[in-house]
């Protein structure tokens, strides 16, 4: 059973009634893929190709013309609750003239959105524009989680300014989460890119334009995405740097007062061994000229060090 489907006419949007789509317009059909029903409709009202490209375990963003018609995959951002944002969920779609397949896996929310439309009687009058409708829709999604990734990495950013403040605990996850969208939104923008620029019937100028806008939004985010990785590598060296400093520090300290004590702690001791001849025992005065001998050798020490310019 199919998810909807309307026939979509200069009047506007109705509910699909009949076999076939309406003679001045076209019909959507949007199902699941596990829907029982679509491997019996892909055979009766799709070409071989294209069915295999809608019925596919595993998919990629792509725009191949076949015949009259166009093979589309498009993705969008997951705003779902099973799953992360950056786990984009993808579109299937096959459009001719009179006929717009959709097929899903999980919900995807611009085409609820398009779905509601077509319950209130409006939708896009064409088939082209239908897809520009929803490529608008998807990247519009798409384009506000890369901006807040963006504040985020700003607030991040902010951060470095301190250098009391500790490595963000969600810097690896919001970097995992920017290579990820970048993965699909790059092949995204290469397919829109290549559905600008087809020759099939079904383009019109005005339909190219509004596609043009979408491809050059989404090598926006994919430029974005970059840049945003490599800001998050930055933090990242600029954290790993200052740790590396302030260990260095605390290891030159160390050795400082291990050379400013060494020579103490050898004569301490020294004279602090339990053997018959040590010198100064029978005499009061012995431990008050120790301690005057070792506060010598410490200010000693400090002087060698000094010039030698260790300190």
């Amino acid at each position: 059973m199919t998810i909807c489907s309307f026939d979509f006419t200069r009047q506007g949007a109705t509910a699909a009634t009949g076999a076939t789509p309406p003679d001045e317009g076209y019909r959507w059909v949007h199902f699941d893929l596990t829907d029982a029903d679509l491997p019996g409709f892909l055979h009766a009202n799709v070409p071989a190709i294209p069915a295999a490209a809608l019925t596919a375990p595993e998919t990629r963003p792509r725009a191949d013309r076949y015949g009259d018609g166009l093979i589309l995959n498009l993705r969008g951002v997951n705003l779902n609750e099973d799953g992360p944002a950056d786990q984009m969920v993808a579109v299937r779609m096959w459009v001719t003239a009179q006929l717009v397949v959709t097929v899903r896996v999980r919900k995807i929310f611009a085409l609820d959105a398009m779905r509601a439309e077509a319950d209130s009687g409006q939708g896009p009058g064409t088939p082209m524009q239908f897809v520009s409708a929803l490529a608008t829709r998807l990247m519009g999604r798409v384009q506000d989680t890369v901006f807040d990734l963006s504040g985020r990495v700003d607030a991040m950013e902010d951060s470095v300014q301190d250098d009391d403040q500790p490595l963000p605990t969600e810097l690896a996850e919001e970097r995992r989460m920017a290579i990820r969208l970048r993965r699909y939104l790059a092949p995204q923008r290469d397919a829109l890119v290549a559905l600008v620029g087809t020759d099939s019937p079904l383009m019109t100028q005005g339909t190219r334009d509004l596609l043009r806008e979408q491809a050059n939004l989404a090598k926006l985010n994919v430029e974005e995405l970059e840049g945003l990785i490599a800001r998050m590598t930055a933090v990242q060296d600029h954290h790993t740097a200052q740790a590396a400093l302030m260990q260095g520090h605390n290891g030159y300290v160390l050795s400082i007062v291990a050379a400013v004590f060494l020579p103490l702690g050898f004569v301490t001791g020294l004279f602090g061994v339990n053997v018959a001849g040590m010198p100064g025992i029978e005499t009061p005065w012995a431990f008050a000229a120790l301690c005057v001998s070792l506060v010598v050798m410490t200010v000693g020490a400090v002087w060698v060090l000094r010039r030698l310019k260790w300190i």
